[in-house]
């Protein structure tokens, strides 16, 4: 009985001095898994290297049900589409809405200048939907379809990188986590993807282009974890295969493709990288692709909005002042190729015309007067003239009548 009061007492201590806010990460939890989490992944990459495939193996769905595939004749003619795939998922009562970015027809043309371009203004386009629903009145339900990640899709057939995969990246990589993966990497021997993914690595850094970098593992935690974090960034380029085929290996089902010379298993990390890509998408990294989007990519994109508007702002409000000063009701433009300096000249010149003085005018005024006057006097005596002419020719006409009547006479 006095054990059963001494441990009583000791809890009811244990509560005095127990304040709650430990249970804060479990309240986020609850929040977040009742809410729901979304993430946005775009795929890219040039026909015929297992996109489509890749991506319904890392999520067992089946994203490309209605879709069509283009003859060699159609495929010159097509140009650089964004398809838009939304899929609910739920695993374990943790919902996930996942949208997948297709870019069917990049790099099947046969002049591929600037096919990239569509792809860029299609992540400019999301950023800009969100920045005015974060500016707007009802802020309440903004739903997010910023592109998080992006996987690139390079050939296995060549030296490397080709000149479409450098500017592709070089011109997306300042606004979306560029993921390059190392596509049918079972075409491949294993020494040749080593070789293959050295070479990717260095061509990376020769040309400056800025993939995803992995988040630097903190001090405090594992060796295990450290191991497994050290080997996702030795694995960039990630050497996948895809596949939705179960196959029989070993008597057990697994998705896999089968050839005369044995069976490629898609989830076995000796044959490729696959899960690797996996986990560091789904399990590990998906929470710090959508950070690094908030507070990196787009915030870079809302400071060049919100710059450009400032500096609008301030070159409307200069060409007010300068018109009001001017007492003008009209902007004045300033021409091509004028300086500064001569552009302030003519101002001066134009205000000097405007702000003259009162008595200058009205002198002018006088002398216009006086000149209508004078023009009207000088036609007054004209007409004079004329009118005493008429009249002397006919009294000289009735004399000569009457000398003649005298005559007769």
């Amino acid at each position: 009985m006095a054990a059963h009061s001494t441990v009583s007492r000791d809890c009811e201590d244990q509560d005095k001095e127990y304040v709650g806010f430990a249970t804060l990460p479990n309240q986020v939890h609850r929040k977040s898994v009742k809410k729901g989490f979304d993430f946005t992944l775009m795929v890219a990459g040039e026909s015929g290297l297992g996109k489509s495939t890749l991506v319904n193996s890392l999520f067992l769905t089946d994203l490309y049900k209605d879709r069509k595939l283009l003859n060699a004749e159609e495929r010159i003619t097509q140009t650089v589409e964004i398809t838009k795939h939304t899929v609910d998922i739920e695993e374990k009562g943790v919902k996930l809405k996942l949208t997948i970015v297709d870019t069917p027809g990049f790099g099947d043309a046969v002049n591929n200048t600037e096919c990239w371009k569509s792809v860029a203004d299609y992540i400019d386009q999301q950023f800009e939907q969100y920045f005015r629903d974060e500016s707007g009145l009802n802020r309440k339900n903004i739903q997010d379809n910023r592109v998080h990640c992006c996987l690139y899709f390079i050939s296995p057939f060549g030296h490397g990188l080709r000149p479409l995969d450098v500017e592709f990246m070089k011109a997306l990589h300042e606004k979306v986590n560029i993921v390059p993966v190392l596509a049918k990497a079972d075409t491949l021997t294993p020494l040749e993807v080593k070789k293959k993914k050295i070479k990717i690595r260095e061509e990376i850094e020769q040309y400056g282009i800025k993939i995803y970098q992995f988040p630097d593992c903190d001090s405090d935690e594992d060796e295990e974890f450290k191991q497994q974090d050290q080997e996702l960034k030795d694995s960039i380029p990630f050497a996948v295969i895809g596949s939705n085929t179960v196959v029989e290996a070993k008597g057990k089902r697994v998705r896999g493709r089968l050839y005369p010379w044995g069976i490629v298993e898609v989830e076995n990390p000796a044959h490729c990288d696959f899960v690797k890509l996996r986990n560091m998408l789904v399990r590990t990294h998906m929470q710090d692709l959508k950070d690094v989007t908030r507070e990196t990519h787009y915030e870079n994109y809302r400071a060049h909005c919100i710059q450009s508007m400032t500096r609008m702002v301030v070159k409307e409000r200069n060409r007010n002042k300068l018109t009001r000063e001017s007492g003008t009701d009209f902007p004045i433009p300033t021409a091509p190729g004028v300086s500064d300096s001569e552009t302030e000249k003519l101002i001066r010149e134009k205000d000097e015309e405007v702000r003259q003085p009162p008595h200058t005018q009205t002198q002018e005024q006088e002398c216009v007067t006086q000149e209508c006057v004078d023009q009207e006097c000088v036609m007054h005596d004209e007409c004079v003239q004329e009118s005493v002419q008429e009249e002397c020719v006919m009294q000289e006409e009735s004399v000569q009548e009457a000398e003649h009547c005298a005559e007769l006479c």
